[in-house]
């Protein structure tokens, strides 16, 4: 359904003690520099049931008295970015927005259509400024909220942006005392480089491009997990993960309807985001604040029916490789600019390689954020501005996985068109 939602006010939060001076200069790190220029979003849905009756004017308050509370621990959130390296921590302060929406809460959220919910969130997600967060209270007819929020990538990734969120709750619900202490300390770890070359843009489209939602139920994975544990291959192995699995399955049912027109000539690519933090030498605490992960690349050979059979366990040898050697060399050395360069510009300049991205958020704690009045009856996220890219989210409840999938309009026709994955998904 097409969602009308008019904003009826807007205002800037500041943080409610001022920043230090010796914390007004917030360094970007390299993995910082080189993440894409866009914003990532996430819509937190809250029923009204009868029980929790929501007062927009108390609720908005209770809303602004927090995020003023905790941005003074992220305090670069409220400062502006400063060109390509540093932000400037000045306090000036974040944009709210309080908005109505002109339908019941259960009507978004009983089917979602990812495009619809960007109008739940405070800024287009591609179009990057110096501000690096912000947030829009939604007030469903039905009396139920959605807290939309946006966080630039320029400062941090996903683990990053749910902590921060989780801290803004308990900070509300005055559950604060075991608040995570945020550690800035990224720009040590890994020290910003001349990234002149390096295009963080690449990648990023809008045109000719939907996302759609795909719900696996946990019985449809635990079958695919089992489709794909090759004895052979998984000897003294774990047996393939949910995401493992269902990468493997998604992937295979995109390349099996696009192989015509991707010809002989391509190659294909399957690219998983990977958190350093657990791979760091000693480990990173999750509070750790920044851009802490890197992609592991897969080429697959597509020379079989069979392909994805294979590909659960060479995913996993190439994820594998990023370990404390691969860390140190990212700390290092300028290795990694220089794949980065040579690869995006064979991606973008020549069309030689077709990436399939995957981003699992699965084990994240989305649905930990109660601001007061009960944990979220959904968390939502946005249509993101990349062109063939999964994002896997958890459901609420029943083990299931929810599939964000971003493909080429004429290439999404004919994989939600395809019979393995209708046979697949959800159709409630």
């Amino acid at each position: 359904m097409k969602l009308e939602v008019e904003i009826i006010s807007k205002e800037i939060i500041k943080p409610s003690s001022p920043t230090p001076d010796h914390l007004r200069h917030y360094q970007l790190s390299f993995l910082d520099q080189i993440s894409p220029l866009v914003y990532n979003p996430t819509v937190l849905f809250y029923s009204s049931d009868g029980t929790t009756e929501f007062n927009r004017t108390t609720i908005s308050n209770h809303l602004k008295k927090s995020l003023s509370d905790v941005l003074t621990h992220y305090y670069p959130f409220a400062g502006r970015i400063n060109g390509k390296n540093f932000i400037d921590c000045n306090d000036e302060g974040i944009p709210y927005f309080q908005a109505k929406v002109k339908c019941k809460l259960v009507d978004v959220i009983h089917k979602p259509v990812p495009g619809e919910l960007n109008h739940l969130v405070p800024f287009q997600l591609d179009d990057i400024t110096d501000i690096l967060f912000g947030v829009q209270l939604n007030v469903f007819e039905c009396g139920g909220i959605a807290i939309g929020v946006c966080l630039s990538h320029q400062i941090a990734d996903a683990l990053s942006f749910f902590t921060f969120i989780n801290s803004w709750a308990a900070i509300a619900n005055g559950s604060q005392a075991a608040l995570p202490n945020p550690q800035f300390v990224s720009a040590k770890l890994f020290p910003p480089r001349n990234i002149s070359g390096f295009d963080p843009r690449g990648g990023i489209m809008k045109d000719n491009i939907i996302c759609k939602m795909f719900v696996f139920e946990a019985s449809v994975v635990e079958n695919l997990r089992a489709r794909y544990a090759d004895k052979t291959s998984f000897e003294n192995e774990k047996l393939p993960t949910r995401v493992e699995a269902l990468s493997a399955f998604i992937w295979s049912r995109y390349v099996a309807v696009t192989r015509d027109q991707s010809g002989p000539q391509r190659t294909h690519a399957v690219v998983h985001a990977v958190n350093l933090r657990p791979k760091m030498e000693p480990p990173l605490p999750p509070e750790s604040f920044g851009n802490y992960y890197r992609i592991s690349m897969t080429i697959p050979l597509l020379n079989t029916e069979e392909e994805c059979h294979g590909l659960v366990k060479l995913v996993r040898d190439q994820i594998k490789k990023i370990d404390k050697d691969y860390v140190r060399k990212l700390q290092e050395g300028n290795e990694h600019l220089d794949f980065l360069k040579n690869n995006s510009y064979r991606v973008l300049v020549k069309g030689e390689l077709v990436s399939f991205s995957i981003t699992s958020l699965c084990r994240f704690p989305l649905y930990d954020s109660d601001f007061g009045w009960g944990k979220p009856t959904w968390v939502g996220s946005p249509a993101l501005t990349f062109k063939n890219l999964v994002v896997f989210i958890d459901t609420k409840t029943g083990g299931g996985i929810e599939a964000y999938v971003s493909l080429k309009v004429e290439d999404m026709a004919k994989f939600e068109a395809d019979e393995e994955v209708l046979a697949c998904v959800n159709k409630d």
